[in-house]
């Protein structure tokens, strides 16, 4: 028998993210495509890492590359919901995080949606796994529960 999932709830998470939906990103059954929760996990997770400077999409030398993603769903989003993206970081490794995101509709309290990502951390023009820097460790280690 399959394992029982429940959505997390905001108190959960350590920060959070405010996106808002698009009329695009509703499908022809009238909620938000599936993909798009994918894009609203990495819109919130490197708005962070932008803001908090760990980040610079044109300049810094170790780039976080996609290698694992999962996402579970319990309720329906659709344009114009409010999105509240709740972050954590579940695991840190020599050159990998796994970020957690859950996904609040408006100001529900139980996420429509959980997912994850794991970033592996390369140098941008060799692509090979670089070791996390202390800065950047020390950051990401705010994020966790």
């Amino acid at each position: 028998m399959a394992e029982q999932r429940v959505p997390t709830t905001r108190d959960e998470y350590r920060v959070f993210r405010t996106l808002t939906t698009r009329w695009l990103d509703n499908d022809i059954y009238g909620h938000m495509n599936n993909v798009v929760h994918y894009s609203l996990f990495d819109t919130a997770v490197n708005g962070w890492l932008i803001e908090h400077r760990l980040l610079d999409i044109r300049t810094s030398s170790e780039i976080g590359l996609v290698v694992e993603t999962g996402c579970r769903y319990y309720s329906e989003l659709a344009f114009p919901d409010v999105v509240t993206a709740g972050i954590r970081v579940a695991h840190i490794g020599n050159s990998s995080v796994r970020y957690e995101v859950g996904l609040f509709r408006n100001d529900e309290v139980r996420a429509a949606a959980d997912g994850f990502f794991v970033h592996v951390y390369v140098d941008r023009e060799t692509r090979k796994p670089v070791p996390l820097a202390p800065a950047f460790r020390a950051a990401l280690d705010t994020l966790q529960q």
